[in-house]
């Protein structure tokens, strides 16, 4: 007993002020792990290890975890401590409410957008863990004028997140292509057609058209005049239209043929379609490279020449 007089740590104020704590509330940590350095405040005699030393792990986010008086003394034989006073420790995560400005830069940094007009109207209540604040654009579910439901996330500790939410009234200021004439279906679009606005709209998934994207494309349906452009609504047009006379370049091997045909059907670069030889009126199928070219490719060369002929 002598010898243990030495490293013998009396904690009957320790334990006081543990029970005092237990009253008043939980000891608050940051970290994922208990430290001497969380508990030293609580148990003076635990200064003596280094701050960083870990005694346990942490509770998750609103919950409590309680050091009983049993637990207390395991972990005082463990450094060679001695407790002669029961009591307890009541240990938390450390809260704090979700702060709004916090939230709108969140969410102005997932958008890309530092100058996004961000109103709050609804905002989870439940005090959060200490973390950084991260929204993911693709979880922006409502659209429209009635305010959007944004889930999103604190990141705490090294890979934990802690969920919260918002709804959100959002704009941002973009431009919008407007039809002025009407729009037929499968007509290439020219810049006489169209007019470019300036607007504030609700934050799309799908990137906005620019001028220069649209002119060339045909509408997929007809558009009528005054009507906004989407991309859902355009296409590509066809390099090939049924009817047109083409140019047939034959390939086999290193040979090379050209020769004329019609097309049978109408197709864009890369699609397969029927062409009908002007000379012998012998149909084939070959595929759409170019506007008003089309290439057959492997083929014999006995092959080759019964097309031709």
């Amino acid at each position: 007993m002598m010898r243990a007089l030495p490293i013998l740590l009396v904690l009957a104020f320790g334990a006081l002020r543990a029970r005092a704590a237990g009253a008043q509330g939980c000891l608050a940590v940051e970290g994922e792990r208990v430290t001497a350095g969380d508990l030293a405040p609580i148990l003076p005699a635990l200064s003596s290890l280094p701050a960083d030393t870990e005694v346990g792990y942490a509770p998750v986010p609103g919950t409590r975890r309680f050091y009983h008086a049993p637990e207390l003394h395991r972990l005082a034989m463990r450094y060679n401590l001695v407790l002669n006073a029961a009591g307890e420790i009541c240990i938390e995560r450390a809260m704090e409410p979700l702060a709004p400005q916090r939230v709108i830069d969140a969410m102005r940094t997932a958008l890309g957008n530092p100058e996004a007009r961000i109103e709050i109207v609804e905002l989870s209540r439940y005090p959060v863990p200490r973390g950084e604040i991260q929204f993911a654009r693709a979880t922006l579910l409502a659209r429209g004028a009635t305010p959007a439901l944004w889930r999103g996330f604190i990141r705490y500790g090294s890979q934990s997140r802690f969920a919260i939410w918002a709804r959100v009234k959002i704009t941002v200021r973009s431009t919008r292509i407007v039809a002025t004439k009407n729009l037929p279906a499968g007509h290439r679009i020219e810049a006489a057609q169209l007019r470019v606005e300036e607007c504030e709209i609700f934050p799309v998934n799908q990137p906005t058209l620019s001028l220069d994207q649209v002119l060339g494309l045909v509408p997929r349906r007809s558009i009528t005049s005054g009507a906004v452009l989407a991309a859902s609504l355009l296409d590509v047009p066809n390099e090939v239209e049924r009817g047109d006379v083409v140019q047939v370049e034959v390939r086999s091997g290193a040979a090379r043929l050209l020769l004329e045909g019609r097309a049978q059907a109408s197709g864009r670069r890369g699609d397969a379609i029927p062409i009908r030889n002007l000379t012998t009126g012998k149909r084939f199928s070959a595929r759409v490279a170019d506007k008003d070219r089309v290439v057959l490719t492997a083929v014999l060369p006995s092959r080759a020449k019964d097309i031709s002929q």
